[in-house]
């Protein structure tokens, strides 16, 4: 299994010519194959595109972690009418497939003049939408629902309001959940290079994904040293969000599952 990985890691420090070799590692590393891949697009850096895809991340991740619990708390809380007919139609659009959405959703947006911008990927988030949504809902419903209810009536006694017991209550209870949530965001929007090469055109507003993209797509003759180690660091950010948080990820996982 660690074999793809060990030889991507030494293949970043090879040369074009020796990517034919089968050995994992080159006889003498090629390390500027990070500095030169680092400046390879003419006029930009992968500065500017790792400004730009955590730009999105940001937004993607503030938008989901208020909307989906939100969402969830009305859910898991309220009594509205039709509330297990609306929660039926969140979980049934699980089962949707996302391809059924992406043309219809593509129009929608061009109409609107949102493409070559963010906002197809931010503002489906603010409705708890977008990729993962209605699952990040569903986690957190799940999670909530363990959360005795004697805490709301003791709440309400002292009397706090809905949003009250919302902000002060539910959001520090939920933390482990809400990490989970926030992880699985970052994960899911950093490596959606589809939606991205759909939704972007202009090359200042390029994500890292669709900028490896231009080695290929810009040069008869690919770099593949620099386009493996741009690779390399373009998983860096993932890996350690995963780790430093982990130990809220497992919890947020696990803890909706068994009730007491």
């Amino acid at each position: 299994m660690m074999y793809p990985v060990f030889w991507w890691i030494g293949a970043s420090l090879k040369t074009n010519a020796e990517m034919k070799d089968p050995g994992l590692f080159p006889a003498e590393p090629v390390w500027r194959n990070f500095s030169d891949g680092w400046q390879a697009i003419p006029g930009f850096t992968f500065t500017d595109f790792y400004v730009n895809t955590f730009e999105l991340i940001a937004g993607v991740l503030i938008t989901t972690l208020i909307s989906c619990s939100l969402t969830a708390f009305a859910f898991a809380r309220l009594d509205f009418p039709l509330r297990g007919f609306w929660f039926a139609i969140l979980l049934l659009t699980l089962m949707l497939p996302h391809q059924v959405t992406l043309v219809p959703q593509y129009v929608m947006f061009n109409g609107w003049g949102w493409v070559d911008s963010y906002l197809p990927f931010i503002v489906p988030h603010t409705l708890a939408g977008g990729i993962g949504g209605s699952f990040f809902v569903f986690l957190l419903v799940q999670f909530i629902r363990g959360i005795p209810r004697e805490l709301d009536e003791s709440a309400k006694i002292d009397g706090c309001s809905w949003f009250g017991i919302y902000w002060r209550i539910m959001l520090p209870l939920t933390k482990p959940a809400l990490v989970s949530v926030g992880i699985y965001a970052f994960l899911w929007n950093w490596d959606d290079f589809f939606g991205q090469l759909i939704y972007i055109n202009s090359v200042d507003k390029y994500t890292v994904g669709l900028a490896l993209r231009m080695f290929v797509d810009s040069q008869s003759s690919v770099p593949w040293g620099q386009l493996l180690a741009m690779s390399l660091l373009s998983i860096v950010p993932s890996i350690l969000i995963f780790f430093m948080a982990q130990r809220h990820f497992v919890e947020g996982i696990t803890a909706g599952s068994v009730k007491g």
